[in-house]
């Protein structure tokens, strides 16, 4: 009996060429040569996967990048492809559906970022270093991938680069070493991971030390925005024990913020790892709700990743409502005053969006994001605040490191409400339809 190819897509409608079918990965062993003049990446990505069914022919996601050599289990592929972002492979044996195998791709080039309807993504260079920023679709600027929000997997990543230069990756870094001029970081990520949340950070950076509880938080950026710094991110520590009692467990083993010597028109969320602009940095706090917003997406979106992209607002409205809980602790504007004061900007915009299924065009509106935000204070005021963050803590620690759907964050919050049918009416009528329901009175707090 003949195997079947893997399909050439995973079947994710928003990002319908990323993601392959026919397996899934365990691990990447990626290991990097990069220098950082010449733009030149050198690469060796060793793969693990098992095959969800017979495979006489599979895809991994790769742009612009050069592949040398292909090879399945140790043995030279029998003839592979690569076009259009694909790289068709077929291996000399045909996989048997259950089995594990092992693929080893060599690959080299100038990796640059892709062009996407959401602008560029990927791999790019800063004015001296590197910024990857991958989501939703550039992990494979830089490594050969299935790149679907929904296959997580491990990561051991080697970076060899000019010894000036600080590398961050995701995970912990297991060892650095330095011979003549240049300079092997090696970090592992065992937490499961997406592709698009893994990264390289490479910069002349000077590396601070944060905090050691309840989480190891350190910092990378150039010595001249160590001062405004210390001002900008000098309550992140409190932002970390706030959401640590709200949310659960921090859900890694450590995080590291990375600032680059660029300006960045967005932060960047990666598993572990924020990246900020210099233009986030001004010695007064300008852009306080981002430190919270993205600290808060490693609970929601790294630990929680959406199974389908159709699911980005369990990420944004997640993380959205986080800078109004830290507002809420702080001192500022309580969390009903920002969804009062958001509600207010959304009734005067177009009213087009349909929250569990915005589709690709409208995936990272601001509109759902406070849309998203609001919908969670009103789940708040309908179960009391006791109940309403024990749900957010069941939900991540039954979920950890797992995949997530809107429907499953439904069902775990009727099992929290006194009336399940009105928490599923509330959830329809901001989810499911266009139209901006009306905002109820804040009711009395259980």
């Amino acid at each position: 009996m003949t195997g079947h190819p893997g399909a050439d897509t995973a079947g994710d409608p928003y990002v319908p060429s990323h993601g392959n079918g026919g397996y899934e990965v365990e691990s990447y062993e990626l290991d990097l040569d990069y220098r950082v003049n010449s733009n030149r990446l050198t690469g060796k990505a060793t793969i693990t996967a098992v095959a969800t069914q017979a495979l006489s022919r599979f895809s991994l996601d790769l742009d612009s990048l050069r592949v040398a050599k292909v090879s399945v289990n140790g043995r030279r592929a029998g003839r592979y492809a690569h076009r259009a972002g694909k790289l068709h492979v077929w291996p000399a044996v045909e996989i048997v559906d259950g089995a594990e195998f092992v693929v080893d791709v060599q690959y080299s080039g100038n990796p640059k970022p892709a062009d996407s309807p959401w602008g560029e993504l990927g791999w790019e260079e800063l004015t001296d270093g590197v910024i990857v920023a991958s989501q939703p679709s550039g992990a494979a600027t830089w490594f050969p991938c299935n790149d679907h929000p929904g296959d997580k997997a491990h990561y051991r990543i080697t970076i060899t680069t000019d010894s000036p230069y600080h590398v961050v990756a995701n995970g912990r870094l297991v060892s650095r070493r330095t011979k003549a001029s240049r300079t092997t970081w090696v970090f592992d990520q065992a937490a499961p991971m997406a592709t698009y949340l893994a990264t390289v950070q490479i910069g002349q950076y000077e590396v601070l030390e944060l905090a050691s509880t309840p989480v190891t938080q350190r910092a990378a950026l150039p010595a001249s925005q160590v001062r405004d710094f210390r001002s900008d991110f000098g309550r992140q520590q409190d932002m970390m024990k706030l959401f640590c009692r709200l949310f659960g467990p921090y859900p890694f083993g450590g995080y590291t913020v990375v600032v680059t010597d660029d300006p960045l028109e967005i932060p960047v969320e990666a598993q572990g790892i924020s990246v900020f602009g210099s233009n986030h940095v001004d010695g007064r706090r300008g852009a306080e709700r981002l430190v919270a917003h993205e600290l808060a997406h490693q609970w929601f979106g790294n630990s929680l990743t959406p199974a389908t992209w159709q699911h980005i607002w369990l990420n944004e409205g997640f993380a959205c409502y986080s800078e109004w809980l830290w507002s809420e602790e702080s001192g500022g504007p309580t969390a009903a005053q920002h969804a009062s004061r958001a509600y207010n900007r959304l009734a005067g915009l177009a009213q087009d969006l349909v929250l569990s299924d915005p589709g690709p065009e409208l995936m990272f509106d601001d509109r759902l994001y406070k849309r998203g935000a609001i919908t969670l204070h009103l789940v708040r005021q309908k179960l009391g605040d006791d109940a309403f963050f024990e749900l957010l803590r069941t939900w991540t620690r039954t979920n950890r490191h797992g995949s997530v759907t809107t429907d499953a964050f439904i069902s775990l919050a009727t099992t929290f409400a006194r009336d399940a049918a009105a928490v599923r009416d509330l959830f329809a009528a901001w989810l499911d339809s266009p139209e901006l329901p009306p905002l109820p009175r804040a009711g009395r707090r259980r």
